[in-house]
């Protein structure tokens, strides 16, 4: 067996992944698709605190719970004012 063989045995598999909706905390690009608005916006849900984010390294994540709940109520005002 070669080197390169047993590296490749040593490796962890990569964990399964998971679809956004089991997931707890996923990034904005996948917020604005679940919610299917833009990237921008999701922003601005942020920033005036109707979304909850945590904070993870430089990452920015979104509570997914958070979008379910936001999905869930209507929003006849405009996201930018």
């Amino acid at each position: 067996m070669s080197v390169i063989d047993e590296f490749r045995m040593d490796r962890k598999r990569p964990a399964r992944a998971l679809a956004p909706e089991e997931r707890l905390l996923v990034g904005r690009d996948e917020a604005a698709q679940m919610l299917s608005i833009s990237r921008r916006s999701v922003d601005y849900l942020v920033a005036k605190k109707k979304l909850s984010t945590r904070r993870i390294g430089a990452r920015v994540l979104i509570v997914v719970s958070d979008l379910k709940r936001y999905a869930r109520a209507d929003h006849p005002e405009p996201l930018a004012s």
